[in-house]
C-alpha cells in the first residue's frame, strides 16, 4: 500500500478498509484480517493497524470478539457511506465549488463533463 502525506498512516488504512467493506470484500458479521496479518500484507507496524481497528470500533464500522477477532458490524456499509458522504459536503464540495469558480466553469459544462464520463464508464 502506498500512503500519502497529507492524512495519518492509521487512518489511510481505515479507508482501506472501509473501500473493503462498502464494495463487499469484506461483509456484514465476517471476520476480517487479524491485525498482524494486515500489518504484514500492508507492511506496517501492526501497532498502527490495532490504531486504526481502535477507530473504526469506536466509530461503529467493526467489532471485536475477544480472543477470535474482529469483524464487519451490521449496517457498516451504510453507515462508512453516510460518512464519507458527510465528509464530502463538509470538506470537498468547498474546495471544488471554489475551483469551479476560479476556472469559470458552470453546472451546465459540469452536467456535461459528468454525462460524459458517465458514458465512458459504460464502455
Amino acid at each position: 500500500m502506498e500512503f500519502r502525506k497529507n492524512k495519518t498512516i492509521y487512518i489511510q488504512i481505515g479507508d482501506m478498509i472501509c473501500e473493503k467493506i462498502m464494495t463487499l470484500e469484506w461483509k456484514e458479521d465476517e471476520k476480517i484480517s487479524s491485525v498482524r496479518e494486515l500489518g504484514a500484507s500492508i507492511e506496517v507496524n501492526p501497532n498502527t493497524v490495532m490504531r486504526s481497528y481502535s477507530h473504526l470500533q469506536d466509530l461503529g464500522i467493526i467489532y471485536n470478539k475477544r480472543g477470535i477477532g474482529f469483524f464487519v458490524s451490521q449496517g457498516a456499509p451504510s453507515k462508512i457511506k453516510e460518512m464519507q458522504k458527510q465528509d464530502f459536503i463538509e470538506n470537498e464540495l468547498p474546495l471544488f465549488f471554489k475551483k469551479m469558480e476560479l476556472l469559470q466553469i458552470n453546472l451546465n459544462d459540469l452536467g456535461k463533463l459528468y454525462n460524459q464520463h458517465l458514458e465512458t464508464q459504460k464502455v
